[in-house]
């Protein structure tokens, strides 16, 4: 059920009980004429004003000129007992309540309708004769007061829970978006870039060296395939990495590039999220030593020390170009975060610089 559709028959639901309460004050007309208008004129502004209070109640909030409307209902609901012969609030009074429940806080509420229920007591209490009907009359106050407090609860909580489940989807669907947009960003750059790269260098081996020209042809296409199915598996939502086939990968495509690479990786098993968060780290530091530097040679070695492993990928070639903010190390330090690991990016020596990942062994 909607919150729409149980507020309307929530709302249903209480006009008619209000309706049902009124109609005993029918009773005054046969008495006397004059009672019978005041009476009725009691009924028409009860189920007004009880109306206006429950409408805005089954919204979560409280009328335009509340607390006048609230007051306004309880004196329609009291002022006929000094009118009228017998004590009319004993029908009105249960409507009363349950705006009083659900318009005050609940301490408040509460002793209110504690009040009202000592108030029938008293007025309807005539000897021993009447006292199933003061009984009758009394419980009918906390009862359908609590009833109608549980009703407009239920028609709130149900809203709650619908706006709830609309931020929740709301919420997957931009962290869908995210890792879509992390996972492209990650996967693809440097394969994007490693295409460039051999590309680039085809044109120039072309005219000198056509055999070379071709192998680098055919490693560009190579490299466009694996973009194509990185394309497929981020689609997908699937992606897993190695760090050991990363480490593979980012060696040969640093040494055909003209630089000079050397790993050393620690015999050391690694949960599947260290693992994967290392191999990301592996294509984001060859992405940029690629990109951003004018780098000759390049290490990538993993240590292990307490229950920790530590990767770092070291250049020479530093330049001070930095990768733009809210890019490739940014998702890389959420992605460590999220394993439970840290990055650290830092110069090293006169013109190098080094990445650090470390994450739970």
């Amino acid at each position: 059920m909607t919150s729409t559709s149980a507020r309307r028959l929530a709302a249903g639901l209480i006009t008619g009980v209000a309706i049902t309460y009124s109609l005993p004050g029918l009773v005054y007309v046969f008495i006397d004429p004059m009672y019978g208008l005041v009476a009725g004129l009691a009924m028409l502004g009860i189920v007004c004003l009880h109306y206006l209070n429950m409408r805005a109640g089954l919204r979560g909030e409280r009328p335009p000129l509340f607390p006048l409307t609230l007051a306004g209902q309880a004196v329609v609901t009291y002022l006929p007992d000094f009118l009228l012969p017998t004590g009319y609030s004993a029908i009105a009074a249960p409507l009363l309540a349950g705006a009083v429940l659900v318009l005050l806080p609940l301490r408040w509420g509460a002793a209110a309708v504690t009040l009202m229920v000592a108030y029938e007591g008293v007025a309807l209490f005539t000897g021993l004769p009447a006292i199933v009907i003061t009984l009758f009359y009394a419980s009918s106050v906390p009862i359908t007061g609590a009833l109608t407090y549980a009703l407009v609860r239920f028609v709130r909580v149900t809203a709650d829970l619908e706006q709830a489940r609309a931020e929740l989807a709301e919420a997957a669907v931009l962290k869908e978006r995210l890792r879509i947009s992390r996972d492209l960003h990650d996967g693809l750059g440097r394969s994007l870039t490693a295409i460039a790269l051999k590309g680039d260098l085809a044109s120039r081996l072309l005219d000198r060296d056509p055999d070379a020209a071709r192998s680098e042809v055919a490693e560009l296409v190579k490299v466009a395939r694996e973009a194509a199915q990185d394309v497929r598996q981020v689609a997908r939502g699937y992606r897993e990495l190695s760090l050991a086939g990363e480490v593979n990968r980012a060696v040969a495509l640093l040494e055909s590039s003209g630089v000079s690479c050397q790993a050393h990786l620690a015999d050391t098993p690694l949960p599947k999220r260290s693992d994967e968060t290392l191999a990301w780290a592996v294509r984001e530091a060859v992405t940029n030593v690629l990109r951003h530097s004018l780098a000759t040679t390049c290490t990538i070695t993993t240590s292990a020390h307490e229950g920790r492993l530590r990767l770092e990928v070291a250049n020479d070639g530093a330049t001070g170009e930095r990768a733009p903010a809210g890019g490739g190390l940014t998702s890389l330090a959420e992605r460590a975060v999220q394993a439970g690991g840290t990055l650290t990016v830092v110069p090293s020596g006169p013109n190098g610089f080094l990445l650090a990942v470390e994450v739970p062994a």
